[in-house]
């Protein structure tokens, strides 16, 4: 009798679990490419660029970028607070202002700003407020700190487009702001994804959306899968 109240237990908490996770899948939709415009073409001087977003989860975020053809590295980590040098533990307080973002260094020459951008847009919701699913918190909000004036105008101006063609069914909530700092996150958020694809958050939330995003995006990818 022990034995079958503590295996319905168990059970039951795997149920709860599994709908948890399931529910903190955050509704995603591929939007179509920034519309052409010669004031907003990329400019490269053939060297390496960076952009930082934030886009809930970081685990989901770096495991999506890192697959795209032209980006070098993925670093996950925190921006947009007011505290130096943060831990995990007090960015998911809520008390330090930070966003959890990627810091992402791609090659223009390959895979423009402008794509990044698609990719961004493409692989979260960024029509909730501080919030990815079941990820709720400032630390989770949809942002884009960008680097320079190039990114803050080609930022805003792809965010009126999706706006005006009403690509999203409520209102975007992404914030554009200027970059100040970037802090790495602690070693084992690193990679996450590649190295714990068995833990139950990969498996069930972050496993569906890499899929996804495979399938859509299979030509920008560096292997095919």
């Amino acid at each position: 009798m022990k034995n079958t109240i503590t295996l319905f237990l168990f059970l039951l908490a795997a149920f709860f679990l599994f709908s948890f996770l399931m529910r903190s899948q955050a509704k995603t939709k591929q939007v179509p490419p920034l519309v052409k415009n010669t004031s907003l073409m990329n400019t490269t001087n053939g060297e390496l660029e960076v952009a930082t977003f934030g886009a809930g989860c970081f685990w989901c975020v770096e495991a999506i970028f890192d697959e795209l053809k032209g980006v070098e590295s993925v670093v996950s980590g925190f921006s947009g607070g007011k505290v130096k040098n943060p831990t995990y533990k007090e960015v998911i307080s809520g008390r330090t202002g930070h966003a959890e973002v990627t810091q992402i260094k791609y090659d223009p020459n390959v895979i423009t700003f402008s794509e990044l951008l698609e990719v961004f847009w493409s692989t979260h919701d960024p029509t909730t407020l501080n919030r990815q699913g079941n990820d709720v918190g400032t630390q989770y909000r949809s942002a884009i700190f960008y680097h320079n004036a190039e990114q803050k105008e080609l930022a805003q101006f792809y965010l009126k487009q999706l706006q005006e063609q009403k690509v999203f069914d409520r209102p975007i909530v992404t914030e554009i702001v200027a970059f100040e700092a970037f802090y790495e996150a602690e070693n084992y958020h690193q990679d996450y994804f590649a190295l714990n694809p068995n833990q139950g958050y990969c498996r069930v939330v972050i496993a569906p959306k890499v899929e996804k995003f495979r399938k859509v995006f299979k030509e920008k990818l560096k292997t095919s899968n």
